[in-house]
């Protein structure tokens, strides 16, 4: 009885699973408004009701697709490996961040339906919330793995590089700006520009009225990105 009851566990795992890239793929494709239970299923090839049996509302749906993107997100342990042998410099971090760019431009389906989830969750208070969570747990989690890796700079860095990064995203997978800059360039500028010279595990300070500022930086050298020779 202990052996299907684990069966029994595994098979609803894996259906969860299923369901959720089928509603990922309809939520890519057609955007929030298109994302229903009935969508889902035909999307799955499973019976009518299926979908709505494992996710009983839309905000349990939307917040399951939120979760399954995150795991098809996480880095390969083996790339981690390598990388965290390296000695902690600027160069590897720039390495770090060019393996989140690779992840989720390789799947530019899952960063649309995260782009459009973030958007629906403006509009539902229920998805927020448990987006919300998913996202500030994420970002815990990497400021707590940039700390035990000894990179330079701090959680106040890190926020600054999820705020460039998802607009550098943004633009590669919608309709883009097409200023012509090789993404490679712009990424490794952008650790350069935000994170060069401040030393790891750096503070972040507070002004008297509460707001946040980064600790003082060394000057550093330009590193203005070369223009692509063609567009994007």
């Amino acid at each position: 009885m202990i052996g299907a009851s684990v069966f029994s566990v595994a098979r609803n795992v894996e259906r969860r699973a299923a369901l959720a890239d089928a509603g990922l793929r309809v939520l890519a494709a057609t955007g929030a408004r298109g994302l229903t239970h009935r969508a889902v299923d035909a999307e799955a090839g499973v019976p009518v009701g299926t979908t709505s049996n494992y996710f009983r509302s839309r905000d349990a749906l939307l917040g399951a697709l939120s979760e399954r993107i995150m795991e098809r997100f996480a880095p390969d342990d083996r790339v981690l490996a390598e990388l965290g042998a390296r000695e902690p410099s600027l160069e590897l971090f720039t390495d770090y961040v060019r393996y989140i760019v690779e992840r989720t431009t390789r799947q530019p389906e899952l960063t649309r339906a995260l782009i459009e989830l973030r958007l629906e969750a403006v509009r539902r208070p229920g998805l927020a919330r448990i987006l919300g969570d998913t996202l500030r747990r994420g970002y815990r989690a990497d400021v707590a793995f940039h700390a035990a890796s000894g990179l330079p700079g701090g959680a106040f860095e890190v926020a600054l590089l999820h705020y460039a990064i998802d607009g550098l995203l943004l633009d590669l997978l919608t309709t883009s700006i097409d200023a012509g800059f090789d993404p490679d360039e712009v990424v490794s500028a952008l650790v350069t520009r935000l994170v060069g010279g401040v030393p790891a595990g750096a503070p972040v300070s507070r002004s008297m009225n509460g707001s946040v500022s980064p600790s003082k930086r060394q000057p550093r050298a330009s590193t203005r990105p070369h223009r692509r020779s063609s567009p994007k």
